[in-house]
């Protein structure tokens, strides 16, 4: 009999090593379950540092294709960076003049069509079944107004917190700005310093992860992209199927709102309905509020999922978790950047699982020599 198998004759003995080895693990769990927890109670402290942070790699991501061709061309890193992001921003600048242009010049057609509804609408109140004289009618109005009044304490408050809100997210876009030109610039020198100063080994291992985590980054921006894309067209289509003018900016600011989550898809959908409603009437406006929630629901609930669990190769009940937890831990932020945090962790994950089986694989046996007994080569340590 084996010392093995004499070690569990005692069954008191048997059980001691059982518990034994549960307390130990659980010390261990524990110990990790402390870890993540002060981690994660750190980056929400420094929040407002590792929000920038993580909005310039986002935004590197879509930077640094067109500054690597130019780099390759010659062109200086410095140079570079600052002509792929003052091209980014006129960009961007000129989609929003755009914009702003159209919707300026149908603003006159819109106020037509919705003083001609209030109108009807006026009218159809005047008549039966309601029947409201038009004293009634400058009564509600009254009580409206007075209503307004006693609310502007509150409405104010609102404005000023709106207004704290959006200089917030304006001082986080420029410090993201300067971040993904500097990150732009200076990138490539990030992981042979890292290297440097972990060590060869493990900095090479470190390397070849934030590697891939960079790959799975580029990899979100374009998915979100294209199902961005999705939703402009079909919703366009619909606007311009139904006649509503101010198609193309409201196409426009669908594709700018779904990289928003939530809100962005929401807001769009809403403006796309509203003008519906001043511009051609009530039923058209029912049939773009069918369009943009059954366009809305398809994107989210199947077309974004799908997408993103193929190219950043995480399920898509994983991809609906993610944006769910996010949303409710760190609100419209949260929800944007659970996916890629998400891909990242299983990237690190998949990773870490690829080097232990290549340290745990069996080594294949030296062939037989006559002077020389059977043995193993020394296994060498994993490299990435």
């Amino acid at each position: 009999m084996s010392a093995e198998d004499r070690r569990w004759t005692d069954r008191g003995q048997a059980v001691g090593h059982g518990v034994t080895w549960l307390a130990r693990w659980s010390a261990r769990l524990a110990l990790v379950a402390i870890g993540f927890w002060l981690l994660w109670t750190l980056i929400g402290r420094l929040w407002v540092v590792v929000m920038p942070v993580l909005l310039g790699l986002l935004i590197t991501t879509v930077l640094w294709p067109p500054a690597r061709w130019l780099r390759s061309r010659g062109v200086p890193a410095a140079l570079a960076a600052t002509i792929v992001l003052l091209a980014g921003l006129i960009v961007l600048g000129g989609v929003v003049a755009l914009i702003t242009t159209s919707i300026a010049s149908g603003v006159p057609e819109i106020a037509d069509s919705a003083t001609r509804a209030l109108q009807q609408a006026l009218d159809w109140a005047a008549g039966p079944p309601l029947n409201l004289g038009e004293g009634q009618l400058d009564q509600l109005l009254q009580q409206g107004i007075d209503q307004l009044r006693s609310s502007v304490g509150s409405i104010a408050n609102s404005l000023l917190t709106g207004v704290g809100t959006v200089t917030s997210g304006l001082v986080t876009g420029i410090v993201a700005l300067l971040l993904a030109f500097l990150f732009v610039k200076d990138g490539p020198r990030f992981t042979p310093w890292l290297r440097g100063v972990i060590g060869e080994r493990a900095g090479g291992h470190v390397t070849v992860v934030l590697d891939r985590v960079w790959t799975t980054l580029g990899d979100f921006i374009r998915t979100q992209a294209v199902v961005s894309l999705v939703d402009a067209v079909l919703i366009g289509l619909g606007l311009v199927v139904l006649g509503v003018p101010l198609a193309v900016p409201l196409a426009a600011l669908t594709f700018l709102g779904g990289f928003v989550p939530i809100v962005g898809a929401f807001i769009a959908g809403a403006l796309a309905v509203l003008v519906a409603l001043v511009s051609n009437g009530p039923t058209t406006a029912l049939i773009m509020l069918v369009i943009v929630v059954v366009v809305q629901q398809v994107e989210g609930n199947v077309l974004q999922p799908v997408l993103q669990s193929r190219s950043l190769r995480l399920h898509a009940a994983v991809v609906l978790l993610a944006v769910t937890a996010g949303s409710t831990l760190y609100g419209i932020a949260g929800a944007f950047l659970a996916v890629p945090v998400v891909a990242a962790v299983a990237v690190v994950l998949r990773y870490l699982g690829e080097v232990i089986d290549r340290g745990s694989a069996p080594q294949p046996a030296v062939p037989d020599r006559p002077d020389e007994p059977d043995r193993v080569p020394d296994a060498e340590p994993p490299r990435p």
